[in-house]
């Protein structure tokens, strides 16, 4: 049995809901006005810019997708806008989730999985990565890399349901404040195996 923890925003970064029980220990910590994690619990965090591109590929590489180079909105909820010659639409927001007054996220696990199993890697919401977002990407390794030590924006990855094609590829970085909080952005958590 877990409990689930609610934990909000705070000025010191992201720090999710958090699943808590006898057998896992909490991922991040929170000390001295900040929120940091430990990459030795064998807990619920954030997973770092690169382990997310690696998780929204499922294996495959040198393809603009989880499932190769095309896009439709058979495969994914976003914004579908002329200027994308891998953008097979149709045109707009996508129709299955398009209500009458907004367009709104898909439910997880409504289109097909990757190669891992992962659902929605590409769109419905942009995904918050543990790293601070800096240029270029893979520092201060390219193996394994966690970004910055500090920084003022947090990494956001997958696009949305109201951003267009672009955002959706796995290679796409975004980046926000880690306070910001809108309909686009959720989170998605790994564990340390």
């Amino acid at each position: 049995m877990f409990d689930l923890v609610q934990c909000p925003f705070s000025a010191g970064g992201f720090d999710p809901g958090l699943l808590l029980g006898s057998r896992f220990h909490r991922g991040f910590l929170s000390g001295a006005g900040s929120i940091y994690v430990d990459w030795t619990a064998n807990g619920y965090r954030l997973p770092t810019e690169a382990e997310w591109e690696m998780a929204a590929r499922g294996g495959v590489s040198g393809q603009r997708f989880p499932w190769g180079n095309l896009i439709s909105e058979g495969q994914a909820n976003y914004l579908s806008q002329l200027g994308y010659a891998y953008d097979s639409g149709p045109m707009g927001f996508n129709a299955n989730f398009d209500a009458v007054s907004e367009p709104f996220t898909s439910p997880v696990g409504y289109f097909f999985p990757n190669s891992y199993g992962l659902y929605d890697m590409a769109g419905n919401a942009f995904e918050w990565c543990w790293d601070w977002y800096g240029t270029p990407y893979g520092q201060p390794s390219t193996n394994n890399p966690t970004g910055p030590a500090t920084g003022t924006y947090r990494v956001l990855r997958g696009g949305s349901w109201n951003n267009n094609a672009y955002w959706a590829r796995c290679a796409a970085r975004d980046y926000t404040v880690p306070y910001n909080a809108t309909l686009r952005y959720g989170l998605r958590t790994v564990r340390r195996p």
